[in-house]
């Protein structure tokens, strides 16, 4: 025997009381014409003897009176049968009627609720159960207010005093319990049922669930929020990179100088310190922004891990025991190293301040497919594929939903004031979303802080060949021809590179740097050309003057543009790019490194 379930049967009750109606009725017919007949054989019993007496008088039409009489016994019962067919039709009409309404009220997306105006349910359609986990019976024995959030009550009852009032609702929207013990959003309209009095004895209410969207309007409001923080950011750190990079290479060649007392070159020391600092947190402005240049290399994350390694133990302290998880089989990935490990040092400082008492810091790498049924539980859209997982972990104190919330926004800390920044987690979220992938933050207050980074894998291989810079000698020789629109760079860059024995000519835009180009008849080696020129951009005259010189190199330089290095964007993959501001060093070694190397892109 199959066990009785609580599901309702497909025919519903009206259905079968119409039927048993029905059965009824026809039995009563039956009997009708079986009386009807009776009644007609028992007149034709009785007048056949009656007529057979006066049958001396042949004058009286007897024939005509039975036929007459049989003739209104039969247009009974003819008119009895169309009757009854009349009925059935109309019974189908209300059983079609009363099917259609059931097809909608279990199929309908909204919550539909009739209540009188003592708040008591009188009708609660399927799609409760659907949304909210509760059977009608169990709504049944609540009231219209049990399971809606406190704050909201009072909202609630002056929109159904209004409908009542007004004979028409207002749109509202409250907060109401599932059976699971989560909030939802509803969005809620009444309308007001009168009765023939004029006064309303019943509301049809009609609840829409809106939390998705509700959580998706956040979402994107937030997202709103840090693409706006995002464009000050980089627009900000553009020219102060300009700025930065001035001060850094004039306080560099104040402490080159052979003339610079104690005392002055402990201030020059003190001036190239915070230099670097704000160099530093341009940088994560600008990663936090996705405003930065990446340069993408094919990478194995597990041996960025390994090499990270040592450095995180100093880091993290002895308190913390520091546990690797590393898949063997795992694929590469095409990210800038430098921002990855940057990323991963980040994360790992984070959870380090989470366990003050110590604690346990655990690094996992695997393969990871996204497929659709992985995609459903994010909010925001997630692209289906095959990525590198990096997941980080620790049992720390962990956070709260209001800071796990904000855990992204740049300059939010809850460190104490000088102890961070607020930039490490924004950094590590525009490193992630600008290599085009995706990041995952849990957490729970006293039960740690789990944050999972999905990196797209790739199936290329990598061909680059490092070359290798005599660290003896910065000094080199050639033509540089020099674009930068910021006039005091522009000078310090020159002043560098003709210290380091380049010649340089230098310009403050495209069409200047064309003229001199054009001007020059000797050999120009190098263009060092920023990438954002007023009235074009450096990959234009890049191309312009290869044209005229197949055998010219070019480095680009940029402190902010907006785009990353590779397919589809200003400049392609493997093209020389030095990132602003820089140290007169790390411009001799480019510089070196570009001449004396193999040719690359642009």
């Amino acid at each position: 025997m199959k066990k009785r379930t609580g599901k309702v049967e497909p025919v519903s009750t009206t259905r079968k009381t119409f039927s048993q109606i029905e059965m009824r009725e026809w039995g009563l017919l039956a009997t009708a014409i079986i009386i009807t007949l009776l009644l007609t054989a028992g007149i034709i019993s009785y007048t056949i003897p009656v007529f057979s007496s006066i049958s001396e008088n042949p004058d009286l039409p007897t024939d005509y009176v039975l036929r007459g009489l049989a003739g209104m016994v039969l247009l009974f019962d003819l008119y009895s049968i169309y009757q009854q067919l009349q009925i059935q039709r109309m019974r189908s009409q209300l059983l079609e009627r009363e099917e259609l309404f059931r097809l909608i009220s279990e199929n309908a997306a909204d919550m539909i609720d009739v209540v009188d105006t003592k708040g008591n349910r009188l009708y609660n359609s399927p799609s409760y159960e659907k949304i909210l986990g509760y059977s009608p019976e169990e709504l049944k024995q609540t009231s219209a207010f049990e399971h809606i959030h406190p704050d909201d009550c009072e909202k609630i009852s002056s929109a159904a005093a209004f409908a009542q009032k007004h004979g028409r609702g207002q749109a509202i929207e409250y907060r109401m319990r599932d059976k699971a013990g989560q909030w939802r959003v509803l969005e809620s309209t009444a309308s007001a049922v009168r009765n023939k009095n004029g006064e309303v004895e019943k509301l049809i209410i009609v609840n829409r669930d809106v939390s998705e969207r509700r959580l998706l309007a956040k979402q994107f409001l937030q997202a709103q929020k840090m693409e706006a923080v995002g464009r000050l950011s980089g627009g900000v750190a553009h020219d102060f990179n300009n700025l930065l990079g001035v001060i850094i290479g004039y306080a560099e060649l104040l402490e080159d100088g052979t003339t610079t007392s104690a005392s002055s070159r402990e201030s020059v020391d003190q001036i190239l310190s915070a230099g670097r600092q704000a160099a530093s947190l341009t940088k994560q402005l600008l990663a936090f922004s996705r405003q930065q240049v990446l340069e993408p290399k094919i990478l194995d994350v597990n041996a960025i891990v390994r090499d990270t390694q040592k450095m995180l133990r100093r880091l993290i302290g002895e308190d913390i025991e520091l546990v690797t998880q590393l898949d063997g089989a795992i694929s590469k990935v095409k990210v800038d190293q430098a921002q990855l490990q940057q990323a991963i040092i980040n994360m790992a400082v984070n959870a380090r301040d989470a366990m003050p008492n110590g604690g346990q810091l655990r690094i996992q790498t695997d393969n990871f497919e996204m497929d659709e049924e992985a995609i459903r539980k994010y909010q925001y859209p997630v692209l289906v594929g095959s990525y590198v997982r990096i997941r980080i972990s620790d049992n720390g104190a962990g956070m709260s939903s209001e800071t796990l919330a904000r855990a992204f926004e740049p300059f939010f800390t809850t460190k104490e004031k000088g102890k961070g920044t607020g930039l490490g987690l924004a950094m590590v979220y525009g490193f992630v979303k600008q290599s085009g992938g995706y990041i995952d933050l849990t957490s729970e207050l006293g039960a740690g802080t789990t944050l999972i980074i999905y990196l797209p894998q790739t199936q290329q291989t990598s061909n680059e060949k490092e070359f290798v810079i005599r660290k003896e000698s910065l000094a080199g020789k050639g033509t540089i021809l020099l674009v930068e629109d910021d006039g005091p760079l522009r000078r310090l860059t020159a002043r560098l590179l003709q210290s380091f024995g380049y010649r340089v000519l230098d310009a403050e835009d495209a069409a200047s740097a064309i003229a001199i180009s054009d001007a020059t008849k000797e050999n120009i080696d190098l263009l060092l050309t920023d990438v954002v020129l007023p009235k074009t951009n450096g990959r234009a005259l890049a191309d312009t003057l290869q044209e005229r010189r197949p055998t010219l190199r070019v480095l680009f330089t940029s402190g902010y543009t907006g785009q990353i290095v590779g397919k589809g964007n200003i400049l392609e993959e493997n093209c020389h790019f030095l990132p602003k501001p820089y140290t007169s060093s790390c411009l001799a070694h480019k510089v070196r490194g570009v001449l004396e190397g193999q040719p690359a892109l642009g």
